[in-house]
């Protein structure tokens, strides 16, 4: 269910080929917001000098720049409102929480409640993947719980639909 699923041997079409693309240009995009928002936990830099500084690392030119600037913009200016969110849900201060795992949580509450063209179930995949790549051996499970409590309060009817029994044919 990964947002940067290569597309099946079945699904050839140039339109599936885009899709895969763009998939994994967002993918690479939020790789590089974990680490801007890193620099402005850790190193308090602003969001401006972090983004001048991350579009000139290697690699940057095949993520999705848009996706990339709206996390790491959106989460830096509504820090205390993704924070207010996650604090809830956290059996520790959030100063105990590692920077990786923070930033990591802000991605998934800022594309729940921002990128709905995402599916909640791909935004926290994508989560658990970026924690499994930066952050320490078990953040990715408290990122997976956290985001997975707080995914019913953020997508409400998609949660719902997804965990509602598919309704069996008659046709048998």
């Amino acid at each position: 269910m990964s947002d940067s699923a290569a597309p099946s041997a079945k699904s050839s079409k140039p339109s599936d080929m885009r899709r895969a693309s763009a998939r994994a240009a967002r993918t690479r995009a939020r790789g590089f917001a974990v680490q801007a928002l890193y620099q402005v936990l850790v190193g308090r830099n602003p969001p401006e000098d972090v983004d001048s500084f991350t579009r000139e690392l290697s690699g940057f030119h095949k993520a999705d720049s848009v996706h990339f600037d709206a996390l790491l913009h959106g989460c830096a200016a509504q820090a205390q409102a993704l924070d207010a969110r996650i604090l809830p849900l956290l059996d520790r201060k959030m100063t105990e929480i590692s920077p990786i795992e923070h930033a990591v949580l802000w991605i998934g509450v800022y594309e729940m409640q921002h990128c709905i063209d995402i599916p909640w179930r791909v935004v926290i995949n994508e989560c658990i993947e970026l924690a499994k790549e930066f952050g320490g051996t078990d953040g990715h499970k408290y990122v997976n719980a956290v985001l997975n409590g707080l995914a019913p309060a953020l997508r409400p009817l998609e949660v719902a639909a997804d965990k509602t029994p598919q309704a069996v044919s008659d046709s048998d």
